[in-house]
């Protein structure tokens, strides 16, 4: 089980894509008693790997606190994060805390069409200079692509350059319209999104680190059909085993999927788990359209998010599916 905690909306870049439409910190973000209390809940509800994001997780001054409590209470704690902040002193820092991994986000292997997405000359050069610390310190890192019409043909070449790097892992996460992103049409077409996922699938056997297609469920029943190992049994986790929760408290099912379970204020996050409705909705699985009714609505799912950014339903049909066009 895995959950996502956006700990701020602070941070110093403007990403064309961005979900949480981050940039300036909030007044209401969860103070740093109330996060160790929830980091407290996380683990009794039986999660085991913590990823801590934003906007950018290392503007929040109790980063490195919230880490070790994590560690403490038996989770794996990991960082999303752009890498611009990461030298040689952060990532021995962020190491010595209980940090397992980090992941850092790069979108080209192209410096202008990165700095381009993330609105910020020199941002490239930020993420790769923070990959060489964690490297340097020995603190594990693995590379994140968001994935979009504009750079889903060199996504190739970017696991070449993260197995170059000494990445341990490229995690490809294929754009959902939300927050910012709904703003640029940059979705890719669906015969291209089923040619990238057979694509990453068949890189997968010739790299020695781990790819993941994110918010692409269909990549479970396609490596089943191309004989392909994978480790993961089910597309997508919204509200089975995984959750986000924002700077405010607020849960969701995805950090790409705005609908609101409760708020940590005002009730556990360990109880909001366990039986509020719209997780046990989801966990039931009663999709409508040919989600419904598709032979791999278990190992699959179809992706909630895009369903629910279509049509303003989350139990619909997956508009990107590579099985029903």
């Amino acid at each position: 089980m895995i959950i996502s905690w956006n700990i701020t909306k602070a941070c110093q870049l403007k990403c064309r894509h961005c979900y949480r439409d981050a940039g300036t910190k909030e007044s209401d973000e969860l103070n740093p008693a109330e996060g160790l209390k929830l980091i407290e809940e996380i683990a009794r509800a039986g999660f085991k790997i913590l990823i801590l994001s934003g906007g950018e997780p290392l503007m929040r001054a109790d980063v490195y606190d919230l880490i070790s409590h994590a560690k403490n209470h038996g989770m794996r704690p990991v960082l999303g994060t752009n890498g611009i902040m990461i030298d040689r002193a952060v990532a021995r820092k962020l190491k010595d805390a209980g940090l397992v991994r980090a992941g850092i986000s790069l979108d080209s292997t192209d410096e202008a069409v990165h700095d381009d997405f993330r609105q910020d000359i020199g941002a490239w050069k930020g993420s790769i200079a923070g990959m060489k610390a964690c490297l340097d310190e020995g603190l594990d890192f693995q590379i994140h692509t968001t994935v979009t019409k504009y750079n889903y043909k060199d996504v190739e070449k970017i696991t070449d350059l993260a197995v170059t790097l000494g990445a341990k892992a490229h995690h490809i996460f294929f754009l959902v319209p939300t927050g910012r992103g709904k703003n640029i049409s940059a979705v890719i077409p669906s015969d291209d999104y089923e040619a990238l996922l057979k694509k990453i699938l068949k890189k997968q056997g010739e790299v020695p680190i781990e790819l993941k297609p994110v918010c692409a469920p269909q990549f479970v029943p396609l490596a089943h059909e191309m004989q392909v190992p994978t480790r993961f049994q089910r597309g997508c986790l919204a509200g089975h085993s995984y959750c986000c929760i924002l700077p405010n408290g607020d849960v969701h099912p995805c950090p790409y999927f705005p609908v609101k379970a409760g708020n940590v204020r005002q009730e556990p996050f360990d109880a909001m788990w366990k039986s509020n409705p719209l997780f046990i909705e989801l966990r039931d699985a009663n999709y409508t359209g040919q989600c419904g009714a598709c032979e791999h609505k278990i190992s699959c799912g179809g992706c909630r998010a895009r369903a629910y950014a279509e049509s303003g339903d989350y139990m619909e049909f997956d508009p990107e599916c590579v099985f029903h066009h």
